[in-house]
């Protein structure tokens, strides 16, 4: 446990940023998984207006440092192929 009134505060800062985090990491995911289920049903228009908003999320959060930015990159050129490779 703190003993410092500012390791106190800290502890409190670190648990409204972990709740916040995890909500939008959760927000993230759900996201990806509309654009992997589009992509599943081979619907290439709902797949890209899908992946849109991924991107948009993706950017952001990497943006607020939720996630790492690399991490974010990574996911829309993941998403980014498999769109592609509906097409092909």
């Amino acid at each position: 446990m703190a003993h410092t009134r500012s390791a106190r505060k800290r502890m409190r800062q670190n648990v409204k940023r972990n709740l916040k985090n995890r909500a939008e990491k959760g927000v993230i995911k759900a996201q990806v998984k509309r654009v992997l289920a589009a992509i599943e049903a081979k619907d290439k228009a709902a797949a890209e207006k899908e992946f849109q908003a991924a991107t948009k999320l993706l950017d952001r959060a990497g943006d607020k440092h939720v996630i790492h930015k690399n991490l974010g990159a990574r996911r829309k050129s993941a998403l980014a192929r498999k769109i592609n490779a509906v097409t092909a």
